[in-house]
């Protein structure tokens, strides 16, 4: 690949090329190499409000897997074929005509999945170039984390918390984060003993279940022998509802994540819910998405970056280089390969 120099690109004469991300075709099934494509383009030159971003990292999630589908519940646009995916990324300003920032200002936007970004000043969020020790930290999942532990299960000292889908990019922090506001047994669950060790060893929790290693709901009990008192639930399906039959009475529980259907490719995966039951025992149970709780984003970035530097606090995540390694990333996440969150850096 060639580029301009930051310096050309910033006079308005950058020639150079760089690499896009494509959808070449919907999947059918499981994510395979072969519904992307990876495009030379030219690097886009900014008009008057306008901002040329190079990417340094981008991340990817389990919702990407669902944008990919020409339809789909979750309140983000769909993929189009032939045109680049989008998600989270990080960058330095080349260019910026007409507007606030300036070249080298370290920027986060939604147009991932390309060496090069061109968006309006308006989508591009100025960040502190010192808080983070690592700029990578900022596409953690903690945002989601935080507020499904503190807004949606209520985590409480004293609690025994159940996290589904320790392992993920949200899970690896939510656990850690429930530990902070005073839960007293942290649980989770995840698909290997390999991960359920890691899970135990190295981000504190004090018990974990195992997909596939006998009844949820039966490994649950034998964790929690006196029941659950908040769930944060990144997966439904089976899980939710053993979190539902351990619930003590007054639990909170947090729906954050449908990663039972989100990987399935066969669509929703229905939980029944007894509605006397939860009524009886004063369960409250709700849906909590991120779009509603922006607002907790610097309280999470300043909390993260706190304690990335005192150590009370880990990035679990799997670092891949180059952006051809984009759809592996993305396909190895959706296959559950790493744990914690996944991120390329380009």
């Amino acid at each position: 690949m060639t580029n301009g120099t930051a310096e050309d690109m910033a006079k308005g004469t950058a020639s150079g090329t760089c690499r896009e991300v494509r959808l070449a075709r919907r999947p059918q099934g499981p994510v395979t190499d072969d519904l992307f494509e990876i495009v030379e383009v030219p690097v886009p030159e900014p008009g008057s409000g306008q901002v040329l971003v190079r990417n340094t990292h981008m991340g990817v999630a389990a919702v990407m897997r669902t944008l990919m589908d020409e339809t789909s519940a979750v309140p983000m646009p769909s993929y189009e074929i032939g045109a680049p995916l989008h998600g989270a990324a990080v960058g330095e300003v080349v260019a910026a005509p007409g507007t606030d920032l300036n070249p080298g200002d370290l920027v986060e936007h939604r147009l991932g999945w390309r060496e090069y970004s061109l968006l309006d000043a308006g989508g591009a969020q100025r960040l502190d170039p010192d808080l983070m020790p690592d700029p990578a930290a900022y596409l953690s999942q903690g945002p989601t984390a935080l507020m499904g532990v503190v807004r949606g299960a209520e985590v409480r000292p004293g609690d025994t918390v159940f996290v589904t889908g320790a392992a993920g990019g949200v899970g690896s922090l939510a656990g850690q984060i429930a530990r902070q506001y005073g839960a007293a047994r942290v649980i989770g669950s995840t698909g290997s003993r390999e991960k359920a060790d890691r899970l135990l060893k190295e981000l504190g929790y004090d018990a974990v279940v195992i997909r596939g290693a006998g009844p949820i709901e039966e490994q649950l009990r034998k964790a929690a022998p006196e029941g659950i008192d908040a769930l944060f639930d990144n997966v439904g399906g089976e899980q939710l509802q053993a979190a539902l039959a351990l619930a003590n009475r007054g639990a909170r529980l947090a729906i954050v994540g449908a990663l039972a259907s989100q990987l399935s490719g066969e669509g929703a995966a229905p939980t029944p819910v007894d509605t006397l039951s939860l009524l009886s025992r004063s369960i409250t149970m709700r849906g909590v998405a991120l779009h509603d709780h922006r607002d907790l984003i610097p309280e999470w970035n300043r909390r993260f970056a706190e304690g990335l530097r005192e150590g009370t606090l880990t990035f679990p995540h799997a670092r891949l280089h180059g952006i051809e390694q984009a759809p592996r990333a993305l396909r190895e996440l959706i296959e559950g390969r790493h744990l914690g969150a996944v991120v390329v850096e380009l």
